[in-house]
């Protein structure tokens, strides 16, 4: 009998067990939390983070590396060519083949796949073009297909996977339709397949070393889609993030919170371009020089502002700093919540792109009048997105009046060789992307030389060529530790075994 009580008890027990887990799983189910991922959902995380740029220091370091500033709080690696390893993180896109298969309907499930296989080609652009070789193929099946240590492919493979991609995020975005989770274009299909062929014209003129290639089709590839496609044709297209007086969404070196606005010093690589020319820009990115001021000349003279070489040793940049004899950053970056828009790719950017493949020969279009589409798209972003008021304009607006002098100008002094034709679209390329488009300005300067940025072999941190700009990063210790087979045999096929800096990707060669 004692033992028949016993598992009675147990047996009650038990039951108020059953009883309890249940009751538990439902109070502690928040109805504010959803309880299945919607393809919404991932879509707003991966746009974000395509669009997204850092903040506060981490912001300006990218321009560091484009020679846009000196930094004077200590010894920056960016500044003074000093390259270390490459991040090759694809958390960012791991799940982004979701959105597809949790869509509603099969339209859906067609724009889903198509923002897909666009962020698929994004990073993995942005990958190959840190490094050379990446894993591309065999990247992000761990989960699907076991693949747990992915081989690497040549970045020629790897670059005809990307405008493969391109081509496909295309056609499914044509055949598809408005979706939720954008927070960029709202779901316009047209905007996105406008930004699908843009970005794609941008890849093709990164590869113009490669022209030649009978595999990759890049001159017949960028004359199809100037021709067939929806490209960008105003700033209204620009894949950007529009700022506001929100947390979280206020310019990204707004001064609150911000212990660094104090150490950047304009470049004389941005401000001397633009005082020889003339160019009303300058006193939109800059504020005049404090000694210069004192000097008595006033801040709507060009000569009021000054530049400083990102080359010098940091003990000169301390000596500057205290003579007050620089330019600092305009106001409107740090005064304003709401900054400018941060671009990724604009329209600007686009206009030219297609002039560089206008002047090579590439398409039959005008180099001049895209290199005059470019000036102006800059200066009419910039306008437009400044208030006019003497505190960021310093009296030198930029007007429609304004803008349409200044770009005839820029047309009329258009080079008539095609090497000097390069040089001046780099060269305004550049200075349209001041703080926006990130390290863009560096792949164009290693591809072509434009613009010539000083280098000094007594202030740089390239210990093996001084008085060399690096042209890649390292692969992460990660990949050694953890892939190092498949790493090995990359390196062995592109740089003879050697992980170094200053080696030659393949579309360099």
């Amino acid at each position: 009998m004692k033992i028949k009580k016993t598992w009675v008890t147990m047996a009650a027990l038990a039951l108020v067990g059953l009883s309890s887990c249940s009751k538990f799983d439902e109070i502690n189910t928040n109805p504010e939390t959803p309880e299945k991922v919607k393809s919404s959902m991932l879509a707003t995380r991966i746009i974000l983070n395509l669009g997204s740029q850092s903040s506060q220091k981490g912001f300006i370091q990218p321009y560091l590396l484009t020679k846009q500033f000196a930094w004077t709080e200590l010894v920056e690696g960016y500044q003074y060519n000093g390259f270390g390893t490459m991040d090759m993180s694809l958390t960012s896109i791991n799940d982004a083949h979701f959105m597809g298969k949790f869509a509603t309907n099969e339209t859906l499930k067609k724009s889903y796949d198509g923002l897909m296989h666009f962020a698929r080609a994004i990073k993995f652009y942005d990958l190959t073009m840190s490094v050379g070789d990446i894993p591309y193929h065999d990247a992000l099946q761990g989960e699907s297909d076991k693949i747990y240590f992915p081989k690497y492919d040549t970045q020629k493979e790897v670059f005809l996977g990307i405008l493969q991609e391109l081509d496909l995020a295309d056609e499914l975005f044509t055949a598809g339709s408005k979706f939720d989770g954008d927070p960029m274009f709202a779901g316009d299909i047209n905007k996105w397949r406008k930004l699908v062929n843009s970005f794609q014209l941008n890849v093709l003129i990164q590869l113009s070393k490669k022209v030649d290639d009978t595999d990759l089709k890049i001159k017949e590839r960028f004359a199809h889609i100037v021709a067939n496609k929806p490209i960008f044709t105003s700033n209204a297209d620009n894949f950007q993030l529009v700022r506001s007086d929100k947390s979280g969404q206020t310019y990204p070196f707004y001064k609150v919170g911000n212990n660094y606005i104090l150490y950047p010093m304009m470049s004389d690589e941005i401000i001397k371009p633009l005082q020889e020319r003339k160019d009303r820009r300058l006193f939109f990115y800059a504020n005049p020089s404090e000694a210069k001021l004192a000097q008595g000349l006033k801040e709507q003279d060009f000569a009021a502002y000054t530049g400083v070489s990102p080359s010098l040793a940091f003990d000169q940049l301390s000596a500057i700093t205290k003579s007050k004899d620089f330019s600092k950053l305009n106001d409107r970056y740090t005064e304003l919540a709401t900054g400018e828009p941060t671009q990724q790719y604009g329209y600007a950017h686009l206009c030219f792109v297609i002039a560089e493949a206008s002047a090579r020969g590439w398409v039959k279009e005008s180099a001049v009048d895209w290199y005059k589409k470019g000036i102006e798209a800059s200066m009419s972003f910039i306008a437009s997105n400044t208030p006019a008021t003497t505190q960021f304009t310093h009296d030198m607006p930029m007007d429609a009046t304004y803008i349409a002098t200044a770009t005839a100008n820029y047309a009329a002094a258009f080079p008539t060789n095609l090497e000097a034709q390069v040089e001046a679209i780099i060269t305004q390329k550049y200075l349209a992307s001041f703080l926006q488009a990130r390290v863009t300005p560096y792949y164009d300067y290693r591809r072509t030389g434009y613009p010539k940025w000083k280098i000094n072999p007594a202030s740089s941190l390239n210990a093996d060529a001084p008085d060399k700009i690096p042209v890649r990063w390292r692969y992460p210790s990660g990949e050694f530790q953890q892939n190092s087979a498949n790493l090995d045999e990359a390196l062995k096929r592109q740089f003879n075994g050697v992980d170094d800096i200053n080696n030659l990707i393949w579309i360099l060669k």
